[in-house]
C-alpha cells in the first residue's frame, strides 16, 4: 500500500523565494526525519507566498498508512509561519 498526500500552502511573511525556501525546508526535514516518508516540493517553485508539498509512505496497511500521513499533516498544519489551503489523499 502507497499513501499519498499533496499540501498546498500559503507562507504569508515569505517576501521572497530565499524566505520561502527556508521554511520549505524545515519543513520537509523536519518531517522526513519524524515520520519516515518521502517528502518534496511539487509545485508552485516561482511563487514566494504559495507551495505545494508530497508526501508519500509505503506501508503493508492502508489505516496505517492514512495514520502516518495525518501525522504529517497535523505537523505542518501546526507550523505557525504557513496556512493550509488545501489537502489531497491518495491510496494506491
Amino acid at each position: 500500500m502507497i499513501g499519498f498526500m499533496t499540501l498546498s500552502l500559503h507562507i504569508p511573511q515569505s517576501r521572497s523565494l530565499k524566505d520561502k525556501r527556508h521554511v520549505i525546508k524545515s519543513i520537509l526535514e523536519g518531517v522526513r526525519g519524524r515520520y519516515n516518508v518521502s517528502a518534496a516540493e511539487l509545485d508552485d517553485l516561482d511563487s514566494h507566498q504559495q507551495a505545494t508539498l508530497g508526501f508519500a509512505v509505503v506501508a503493508n496497511d492502508a489505516a496505517f498508512a492514512h495514520k502516518v500521513l495525518e501525522a504529517v499533516r497535523a505537523t505542518v498544519e501546526s507550523r505557525p509561519e504557513v496556512v493550509l489551503c488545501e489537502v489531497s489523499v491518495e491510496m494506491l
